[in-house]
């Protein structure tokens, strides 16, 4: 890949630039696990309309329609993250439903859900992970029982983003309870303003309540309401989790965590010096950056292949775990070369940026965890990426 800047994207690096400086006062500050703000779906609505966000999703559901252009995307991120303007809304409808929409959805579906989700209006929470069906997610028993026109589901959802203000929720339940259990597992949209939907916040050590749990007791939804064909949501559920893992590997918000790390060097001292003049603090820094630099040369392999229709095998299935790790390590770094301040949380007077950091350390080992452990990950990159054999299971007593 030639990643030289020809006159037509240096024009085009001009425009965004432009962009940021006359319109960079309306960009919302912040993100957080909440409805978008009124400022933050203007701010949505301006991005697609420049071409800056939904850029390739055709105009007939809201996008900006544009063709696939991987050094664009690239100028994009940069001049934005230059300019610490918001890169628009970034959730689990538009990052993770709406791209498996375009591809398995029916064309009422898209029609009905993408451009309100582009456009903040709609937001959603997904249904996956249960107790005992966490990592093992195919285990799932939350089911969905025929009657007329309608499915009747019961059962249980933890660890659920957002729940506490979404207004839709993308589920997978069990219609056909005797398949093997990759089979027989539905996909299907759900409101939730259902009868017989109780949300229970769950508290992180962040102090914020991010995830809850979902009890369902006879909840009623269509049967129309299906994507995908009925037993076969595995398969759907996977092209949703692939999304997810990109969400969770953005290199743009890992470059912009870096950036901040950056300023916070530039802008702190010790001794009556800036912390970048200490060549040891200068060199930590230089390694993160290094790899955060490599991550996104790599976000841009994953993206030819698929443009080019190819399976980036190996390469998609690190994206996850490797931002994952990055992301709670540059946290990890701001922290420690903040030095006492840094261990502050909370209403202290000396705590900087409003605690950002600590609560983006600990958000951020949160998600090591979360959208498959690291572990499951290694498992997965060894064994259907390298064709390494099974680890062997422990034999019963």
């Amino acid at each position: 890949m030639d990643l030289e800047y020809s006159a037509e994207y240096k024009d085009f690096q001009e425009e965004v630039r432009a962009f940021a400086k006359n319109h960079g006062h309306k960009s919302p500050r912040g993100s957080a696990v909440a409805r978008p703000t009124e400022q933050a779906r203007e701010w949505q609505a301006l991005l697609i309309e420049n071409g800056y966000a939904a850029r390739t999703i055709p105009k007939q559901y809201g996008g900006y329609g544009a063709e696939p252009d991987i050094l664009k995307n690239v100028i994009i991120a940069e001049e934005l993250n230059r300019a610490g303007l918001n890169r628009g809304l970034s959730n689990q409808g538009v990052t993770m439903l709406v791209p498996t929409l375009l591809e398995v959805g029916t064309q009422e579906q898209r029609d009905k859900w993408i451009r309100p989700t582009l456009y903040g209006e709609v937001m959603w929470c997904q249904g996956y992970s249960e107790p005992g069906a966490g990592s093992d997610l195919a285990s799932l028993r939350t089911s969905a029982t025929e009657d007329g026109d309608d499915f009747i589901i019961n059962g249980h959802k933890i660890w659920t983003s957002s729940a506490h203000v979404a207004d839709m929720m993308f589920i997978l339940v069990r219609t056909e309870p005797d398949a093997p259990k990759h089979h027989g597992i539905s996909y299907l949209l759900l409101s939730m303003d259902t009868p017989g939907i109780e949300i229970q916040p769950l508290v992180s050590m962040t102090g914020v309540a991010e995830f809850n749990e979902v009890f369902f007791t006879d909840v009623r939804t269509p049967q129309n309401q299906i994507v995908g064909k009925r037993g076969e949501g595995w398969q759907v559920a996977n092209t949703t989790l692939k999304h997810e893992r990109g969400m969770l590997g953005d290199p743009d918000r890992t470059a912009r965590q870096l950036q901040a790390l950056i300023d916070c060097l530039k802008n702190e001292k010790a001794n009556g010096r800036a912390l970048m003049d200490f060549p040891v603090y200068r060199d930590r820094v230089l390694r993160l950056q290094a790899r955060v630099k490599a991550m996104q040369y790599h976000s841009m392999r994953v993206l030819t292949c698929n443009l080019k229709d190819q399976d980036a095998g190996v390469a998609r299935l690190i994206v996850k775990l490797n931002a994952t790790i990055l992301n709670n390590e540059i946290c990890e770094t701001a922290i420690d070369l903040l030095g006492e301040t840094g261990t502050l949380f909370g209403d202290s007077e000396y705590v900087r940026r409003d605690g950002m950091w600590q609560y983006a350390y600990m958000y951020s080992l949160g998600l090591i965890i979360g959208g498959g452990t690291s572990q499951i990950q290694k498992n997965i990159i060894a064994e259907r990426g390298l064709g390494l054999p099974r680890e062997p299971k422990a034999k019963a007593s």
